[in-house]
């Protein structure tokens, strides 16, 4: 059988959901273009100079090469400001994006084979998207920034054997130093290769595997990535143009002293930021030293276990699912390795319903980053409900071990519910809203065939 030519295995925007991987293809071309005019004003030096810029406020203060670089960006060059709150907003919607991409992946059931390893490099994606956005987000030098220095400096050096190690290379001999600013714009720079690499691979694989459907999804349409590449650029340089982000001559100049009001991180890693004020301090000594478990479990082992659990989902499903048909159909035993072989490829992607075990994972997953994500407000929420600020954050505790569990339990019930209300369509059929009269005198309403609906669909999309 002929294989289909590389043309044909584009992107084809057949359902709205397909919409996410353009996004953040398209916003990452949009960091890269415009990080790439950031590079030729932005200066990544620590040593001390007077700024003698247009802000009145600051004019006269000692500030970094890099604060006072990224002040005449902003306030003195043509366009500067708008390049880099686009820049920003790019930043923040590539992750989104990535995001969202996972979870259609895994709720529809696409990171099976053979695409598995476009999901594992959707995964790489999302933490080196992260990183990268904490990387940038430090190279202004602004308070804010400083501020998650600090922060930065005490996860590095909660990690046992290595942490002291770590934390030299990053900030040298004293904290803040001198290097850390380009330590963090060479690791930046390189990030982001990595990032442009792993989607060049991701587009050569959709074009070598081809895409996945929906059984009843709209017709393709093959020039919806100039559109796609259209409206995300245009609706990022709105968000440049029309809304603040990252106003540094509010902040002022770092200070290892001193921390911004009311700062909080990027969207993000707003959930790193939750499990930091809800984990208990716990501390725990071996052998002579002290592991601070509060800053340690938080920080490293939640997100380690969280994308440990992500890479390793599709195999261990294989393997569960590979247990489960040991045998074949003349009941003779067969290895795990031969059953997960002999597992076809599909392309056609699940519905959530039909799968309710993994949709209720998903649901849990969401319920547990969601309430993570709220606890790092939880001095804001204490303040607006005139709460105490220690109960609101008991309560977090228990809700992120109670809350998910719930979480599964009703997301597999109302999958089940759905499937069992299918069952009944498809027994009795689809109501049609008509009221008929038997010949005994009694009223009935009419039932339409079920294998009908999708006919009906169909000729109602054309």
């Amino acid at each position: 059988m002929r294989s289909l030519p590389v043309k044909s295995r584009s992107f084809q925007f057949s359902h709205w959901t397909f919409m996410f991987a353009e996004i953040a293809v398209w916003s990452f071309v949009v960091l890269l273009v415009s990080g790439a005019a950031l590079m030729f004003f932005y200066d990544p030096g620590m040593a001390q100079v007077t700024y003698d810029g247009p802000y009145a406020p600051l004019r006269g203060l000692l500030v970094s090469q890099a604060f006072d670089s990224t002040m005449h960006l902003s306030l003195e060059v043509r366009g500067g400001l708008l390049i880099r709150q686009v820049h920003h907003w790019a930043a923040l919607v590539f992750v989104a994006a990535v995001v969202l991409q996972l979870l259609r992946m895994f709720l529809t059931g696409a990171f099976r084979r053979p695409r598995t390893r476009q999901w594992l490099i959707w995964v790489a994606l999302l933490a080196l998207g992260m990183f990268a956005g904490e990387t940038g987000n430090a190279l202004p030098d602004d308070l804010l920034s400083g501020g998650s220095l600090w922060l930065m400096l005490s996860v590095v050096q909660s990690i046992p054997v290595v942490g002291s190690w770590v934390a030299g290379l990053m900030f040298g001999d004293a904290f803040p130093g001198e290097q850390v600013i380009p330590v963090m714009y060479g690791g930046h720079l390189l990030l982001s290769a990595l990032v442009a690499a792993l989607l060049v691979a991701r587009e050569l694989l959709v074009r070598r595997n081809g895409h996945s459907r929906f059984v009843a999804s709209l017709p393709a349409r093959r020039g919806a990535r100039p559109l796609m590449a259209a409206a995300t650029t245009g609706m990022l340089i709105i968000l440049g143009f029309g809304f603040q982000i990252a106003p540094i001559w509010l902040y002022g100049p770092a200070s290892p002293t001193q921390i911004s009001a009311g700062s909080v991180p990027d969207w993000y890693m707003g959930f790193l930021d939750g499990a930091l004020r809800i984990m208990p301090g716990w501390e725990l000594t071996l052998g002579g030293y002290t592991l601070s478990l509060a800053v340690l479990v938080p920080t490293v082992v939640v997100p380690g276990v969280f994308f440990t659990a992500l890479a390793a989902y599709p195999m261990a499903e294989r393997f569960l699912l590979a247990r489960r048909g040991r045998r074949d159909a003349l009941g003779r035993p067969r290895s795990a390795r031969r059953a997960a072989r002999e597992t076809p490829a599909r392309d056609v992607l699940d519905r959530p319903r039909d799968t309710p075990v993994k949709t209720a994972i998903a649901a849990a997953g969401i319920t547990f980053y969601g309430l993570l994500w709220a606890a790092a407000a939880n001095d804001q929420l204490a303040h607006q409900f005139q709460l105490n600020v220690n109960t609101v954050t008991i309560f977090f505790r228990y809700a992120v071990l109670v809350a998910p569990v719930v979480a599964f339990v009703v997301t597999r019930w109302i999958c089940l519910a759905l499937q069992e209300s299918e069952r009944h369509v498809a027994e009795h059929g689809v109501e049609t809203g008509i009221i008929t009269r038997s010949a005994d005198g009694g009223f009935h309403e009419r039932l339409e065939p079920a294998d009908r609906e999708p006919a009906m669909l169909s000729a109602g999309q054309r």
